[in-house]
């Protein structure tokens, strides 16, 4: 089926999505969490395909992590759909009523997007994630997501469709579309009138090829550099958890840690402690000629380095002068996504949240946290680093929008 196509019966979807009552979505929902670990090894044997096919390609190891849908992984996507219907429906709750001098009682109630379009790359739990998340918004949504996990996503996509006419609800509401082309992007990308919203997840290219090209609305979210900022008399334990959590636990993934910044005044004490566990992890350090200096193992980074996502077990390190150089340098290099402090002072701490600009902003907490789940929301449908309209994780409450809706007794304006 073309994209146009499928976009049409999408549309048509949305109308009866629209309308249900929390419990259909619920009932829904939970046949699609049944369904996946009930077929757990279907999904599996066509995960394996997709990840032979990605190694004689030379994906890299930190492709091959986010493209693996093991059994574990299928049990947390399950126990994540579960998460969604736990959450409150979003849809049809009504602000404060406001009476008018007319009489009239007017205000606003959220309403779902419409028809939405995802596009995204190598996690096929994306596939789930989002349909849920969409589903649970009444929205209905085309999901696009890369040719390297391309047998992944088309039998998630199956098994949601077979759930979902299993609770009396349009197979259209969730639809894949083919990765064979790139053609099939542009295509869904220029639907005006027949998609609402796009969100694209994964590289910088990808990213930026959506937004250039898009005929519809984009949630941006180009790449996540995330700083660390180890303010001057920190803890050392403190400060080695964080760095080491923001950056080995899962290198490859966009809330990862990629640079390090150091207060010079206690620069001495700090950074040889802060980065033994990253070494002995084997992480490169790629840092300023002060960096270099006290740590003999860090090789020296380059100019343009800075802004670097590298997705890797590598870390940028640089040595600042106090919170002003670590705010400057956030605003010089960071990318809008999370930016964390390590401190012991309550004036910086508070500086810290009330002047850096990024979607999510950490007290003595990990980078890591800036995820839906972590947050709160459940599952999230993507992180935004632009501002309209939502910024930071996605979860059901970013997948509407608000009417206006007045109650009247016959008033007709003079």
């Amino acid at each position: 089926m073309k994209v146009r196509e499928q976009a049409i019966a999408a549309r048509t979807a949305s109308r009866k999505l629209a309308g249900l009552t929390r419990s259909q979505k619920d009932r829904a929902l939970s046949n699609i969490a049944a369904a996946l670990r009930s077929q757990v090894d279907r999904i599996g044997a066509e995960n394996q395909r997709d990840l032979a096919l990605a190694r004689e390609a030379g994906l890299s190891e930190a492709m091959l992590d986010r493209l693996t849908m093991g059994p574990k992984t299928v049990e947390a996507t399950a126990k994540g759909v579960e998460e969604i219907i736990v959450l409150e429906d979003p849809v049809g709750r009504r602000g404060q009523m406001v009476q008018r001098d007319n009489g009239m009682l007017v205000g606003r109630q959220s309403i779902p997007l419409g028809v939405l379009g995802m596009v995204y790359e190598s996690r096929p739990n994306v596939t789930v994630d989002a349909a849920s998340l969409c589903l649970k918004s009444g929205n209905a949504v085309l999901l696009r997501g890369g040719k390297e996990a391309a047998y992944s996503n088309l039998v998630l996509g199956e098994i949601i469709q077979s759930a979902l006419e299993a609770s009396g609800l349009p197979s259209s509401s969730v639809q894949i579309v083919s990765a064979e082309s790139r053609a099939t992007i542009g295509e869904l990308i220029g639907l005006s009138g027949l998609v609402d919203l796009v969100i694209p997840r994964g590289g910088e290219g990808l990213i930026r090829y959506v937004t250039e090209n898009a005929r519809v609305p984009v949630i941006q979210h180009f790449k996540g550099v995330c700083h660390l900022y180890l303010d001057q008399g920190c803890d050392l334990q403190m400060a080695s958890d964080l760095a080491y959590n923001g950056k080995v636990q899962r290198p490859g993934v966009c809330n990862a840690l990629e640079c390090l910044l150091v207060d010079e005044a206690d620069a001495e004490r700090i950074l040889p402690k802060a980065v033994e566990a990253l070494l002995r992890a084997g992480v490169q350090l790629r840092g300023c000629p002060r960096t270099v200096a006290l740590v003999p193992e860090a090789s020296l980074a380059a100019d343009d380095e800075w802004g670097t996502e590298y997705l890797a077990k590598i870390l940028a390190v640089r040595v600042v002068d106090g919170i002003e150089g670590a705010l400057e340098h956030v605003a010089a290099w960071g990318s809008n996504h999370t930016e964390a402090i390590c401190t012991n002072h309550y004036d910086h701490a508070q500086r810290w949240l009330r002047e850096v600009d990024a979607s999510c902003v950490l007290v003595n907490a990990s980078t890591r946290f800036n995820d839906g789940g972590q947050l709160g929301l459940g599952a999230e449908i993507g992180i935004s680093t632009s501002k309209l309209h939502a910024y930071g994780p996605m979860g059901l409450a970013s997948l509407t929008t608000e009417k206006w809706v007045v109650l009247g007794q016959g008033q007709v304006r003079g």
